[in-house]
């Protein structure tokens, strides 16, 4: 057992760190899956429950439901990465990260292709659970992204009809601003910040209130990977060019919107209250994402001081 252990191990960080968000932003995804047969659960989570919620016409699931799910899945992908990758499952999170300095620049690009690529595969997996029979009768063989039996909204985001370019825009940048703004001061040292067991939970309950309150006009997102990774799958998948170039070519809004409303929540954050909090001056506008288990940087220091004394990382338990 011990051999074999040692055998599989992987031993170059950067990928044990892409292998951790690929495995979170997969996990997030199935959980959101579950609409499409009226959200059953989040598998497994989020794209599952939206796959329940629709093809049963809201019988076995509703929006409360998959809101949920994708909370309990975001809990799920944190306990599972926060010690290998600091379970960033958000492009605009680590953005904001290697802004802040507690994540390397070098490391953003393989971040952000791990995140998409692991919402794409988790996306496949409720595809697969999900197509023959619940998607395929609900839709009536015909998988579209407009009308009353459309199921590309099970995976990407969608806009309201009624609403501009401009308003789903401001809606996406809000959103992620505020949830920026929701999770820094949990995540700071220096500001009372949430024991780093109890920070997953909590993430996920402030991820609950804000889906709650914002997916009515795009979908809340909140997150270039959950909506990029799924969308790619559709493309492929049966959908087609459709789900780029409708609503005015709309996808980019998901996209760039969330990236800029991290940045100015992490912003408005350091500005009015992380550089006025006592010994934040001593660590920099990185310690806000410090916090044991959420700085990639913090993880490769606790590796380094397991291996310096060495441990072995096979029996490190959480």
């Amino acid at each position: 057992m011990e051999r074999g252990k040692r055998s599989l191990r992987i031993r170059n960080l950067l990928l044990r760190q892409c292998l951790s968000e690929f495995l979170g932003s997969f996990v997030v995804i199935v959980s959101k899956s579950n609409f499409a047969f009226a959200c059953a659960n989040l598998a497994m989570f989020g794209c599952s429950a939206l796959a329940q919620m629709k093809t049963s016409h809201g019988a076995r699931g509703e929006l409360l439901s998959v809101n949920l799910s994708f909370s309990a899945g975001i809990v799920v992908a944190m306990y599972l990465g926060r010690d290998i990758s600091g379970a960033h499952l958000n492009p605009a999170l680590s953005l904001s990260s290697c802004v802040l300095g507690s994540l390397s620049w070098s490391k953003l690009l393989p971040y952000c292709f791990s995140q998409i690529l692991g919402a794409y595969m988790g996306s496949a997996l409720v595809f697969l659970m999900y197509y023959e029979e619940a998607i395929m009768e609900y839709s009536g063989g015909v998988l579209a992204v407009y009308g009353p039996n459309e199921t590309a909204s099970i995976f990407a985001t969608y806009p309201s009809s009624f609403l501009s370019v401009s308003s789903t825009f401001l809606d996406q940048v809000v959103a992620t601003g505020i949830l920026m703004l929701s999770y820094l001061p949990l995540a700071d040292p220096h500001n009372s910040p949430a024991s780093r067991d109890l920070l997953p939970l909590l993430v996920g309950v402030m991820f609950m209130g804000i889906s709650s309150s914002v997916s009515s006009n795009s979908g809340g997102g909140v997150n270039p990977a959950r909506d990029l990774g799924p969308r790619l799958f559709t493309l492929f998948a049966g959908w087609g060019p459709e789900v780029f170039t409708c609503y005015n070519y709309w996808f980019w809004v998901p996209i760039a919107a969330p990236m800029l409303g991290a940045l100015l929540g992490s912003g408005i954050y350091a500005v009015f209250i992380q550089w006025h909090l006592p010994g934040s001056e001593r660590d920099g506008p990185g310690s806000a994402l410090a916090l044991t288990g959420h700085s990639s940087k913090a993880a490769e220091r606790r590796e380094t001081n397991v291996v310096q004394h060495g441990e072995d990382l096979s029996q490190i338990r959480l």
